[in-house]
């Protein structure tokens, strides 16, 4: 075991599962349902491969390797499937799945010392609410929901029941985020959560749709239909209802822990962290100084917090590695980029659809993806390493005018093919946003929602929610600086420092490789994609 130059790897077996390779020089990570092409995927195999690849290691090059799913327990060595790849038990370590979250959490943040709340569907041993304080000399756990309270009463495991109940798979949870705009959350005047003493007790008594079911029994309520997915308006008020009892719970369970650290800057983690309208409203709170989460704040950020667990228990030193950007993917050569347009055997290109296309190098790729979005164009990007979070943070993106709500209708109609309720994203330099949003703090990660300001709510009609709210993405171009200078260039020609954001991708998982990128280009209605320093245009 090489001291001096640790290797440490972190795996997810649950879902959402992928891989992280740390070294003193590298941080790369990766979803396998990036590779494998299927949604909150198990799996860690191809995302391990892929780790070592990039940085140019092998399996023997590892000291460590830290391990983490979901069930009662932490997975055993046996059941990791890595004694069968050849590394050997003594390399093996397990990693409580909040404790996983936590390291993912604090190590990326800015904080010397912080509280640290996790929040998720479910973890091992019946956590879903846990809390914690950071500091540098570790993360000690100080409380959470009692193991023998049901998991249905947890907050995660409420809103994936809800979410459920109107017709989507608890991943898609985001789904009743959007929606609850739409409702009346007074319409149902029973609170769904009690929170005392920094512990959550939740009034459902069964997980999944059968739990709302059991509670519109209880309680006489009317939610609507079964699975009515946005199209019914008993539905919409039922989206109100659990986000609004959620924000509420969220903000009580801040408080609370806060006051049992005594630490006032706040990292947050766990698949509910990704709710933006909650977090923003949590972030605003009088108790909260600092606020923090990591963009793969879900399960899809397993592997990496695991990864971070493996180094401060290899080399005992906590790891703090300040976060600038979510792009944890390895960067795709011109080499590469040109065998799949060129059909070449080796990209691993799958064309769904056989569209013609031509292509060619500028010699300013910004200057031309800014010009055809403001000419109504809608392309793709595609440059540098991918994100590993859910949100496409300008590495993996569709970009489109944001000026109109023509370009958001045309991508839901001819390309994303999603719910009409659902809000497209703004990207917006970091020194303009104060004067377009109401935000005071830096949203790098796309996990916040502040309200738009009024008198330039209508220059940017296509990402304005019906709240009057966007869940906004700000770019810093000394870390995005391509994405940057895109935005600048489009601020140029229309006055206008915001692009209309959203992932690269239709009905699958957001693309990877540059073969993913011009399958997807085929498949569906872009217009073009920029990708490294050439643009593809469909013929």
């Amino acid at each position: 075991m090489s001291r001096s130059k640790p290797c440490v790897v972190g795996i997810n077996l649950g879902h959402d599962g992928g891989a992280a390779l740390i070294t003193d020089t590298v941080m790369v990570a990766i979803g396998e349902e990036r590779l494998n092409r299927t949604r909150y995927s198990p799996g860690f195999e191809a995302s391990l491969l892929y780790c070592l690849r990039a940085a140019g290691l092998t399996l023997a090059d590892i000291d460590l390797v830290a391990v983490s799913g979901i069930g009662r327990t932490p997975p055993t060595r046996a059941e990791t499937g890595l004694v069968h790849l050849g590394i050997a038990p003594s390399r093996i370590v397990p990693v409580d799945h909040h404790l996983s979250h936590a390291y993912t959490a604090y190590c990326l943040s800015p904080y010397q010392e912080a509280t640290v709340l996790v929040v998720d569907g479910g973890g091992n041993a019946g956590d879903t609410e846990t809390y914690y304080r950071a500091t540098p000399d570790g993360i000690e756990r100080l409380g959470g929901n009692s193991p023998t309270r049901p998991r249905a009463g947890g907050i995660g495991a409420t809103y994936e029941a809800f979410t459920n109940w109107l017709g989507w798979h608890e991943q898609e949870a985001g789904k009743t985020m959007a929606l609850a705009s739409y409702g009346d959350a007074s319409r149902y005047d029973a609170p769904l959560f009690d929170v005392a003493d920094a512990t959550v007790h939740g009034h459902l008594t069964r997980t999944h749709a059968r739990g709302i079911a059991e509670l519109a029994e209880r309680t006489g309520f009317d939610f609507g239909p079964y699975e009515s997915r946005g199209k019914h308006e008993l539905g919409k008020h039922t989206a109100a209802y659990v986000q609004d009892q959620t924000e509420r719970a969220l903000c009580q369970l801040t408080e609370q822990t806060i006051a049992a650290t005594g630490l006032s800057n706040l990292c947050f983690a766990g698949g509910v962290a990704l709710n933006c309208v909650a977090a923003d409203k949590i972030r605003r709170l009088d108790a909260v100084t600092g606020y923090f989460a990591p963009p793969a704040a879900s399960d899809r950020g397993q592997a990496l917090g695991c990864a971070l667990y493996a180094w401060h228990r290899l080399t005992g030193g906590l790891p703090r590695r300040l976060l600038a950007s979510d792009y944890f993917g390895r960067e795709y050569t011109d080499k590469e980029i040109e065998q799949a347009l060129t059909r070449d055997p080796r990209s691993g290109l799958v064309e769904r659809r056989r569209t013609p296309f031509t292509w060619r190098r500028e010699s300013d790729i910004a200057q031309t993806a800014a010009q055809m979005i403001a000419d109504g164009k809608i392309i793709g990007w595609f440059q540098g390493g991918s994100e590993l979070g859910p949100r496409a943070l300008g590495a993996r993106s569709i970009l489109a005018d944001p000026r109109t709500t023509a370009s958001s209708d045309a991508l839901n109609r001819r390309i994303k093919h999603r719910e009409p309720f659902r809000p497209f994203a703004p990207a917006v330099r970091a020194d303009h946003a104060s004067t377009w949003f109401d935000l005071d703090v830096p949203s790098p990660f796309m996990l916040l929602a502040p309200p738009v300001r009024p008198d330039h709510a209508d220059k940017i009609a296509g990402v304005v929610h019906i709240d009057g709210t966007a869940r906004v993405q700000t770019v810093d171009p000394a870390a995005a600086p391509d994405y940057g200078a895109l935005i600048e260039n489009f601020n140029q020609l229309t006055g206008v420092p915001v692009v209309l954001n959203t992932s690269f991708n239709d009905r699958e998982p957001i693309v990877e490789s540059p073969a993913h990128a011009l399958a997807t280009l085929q498949a569906c209605d872009l217009d073009a994609m920029c990708i490294g320093e050439y643009l593809v245009e469909r013929s």
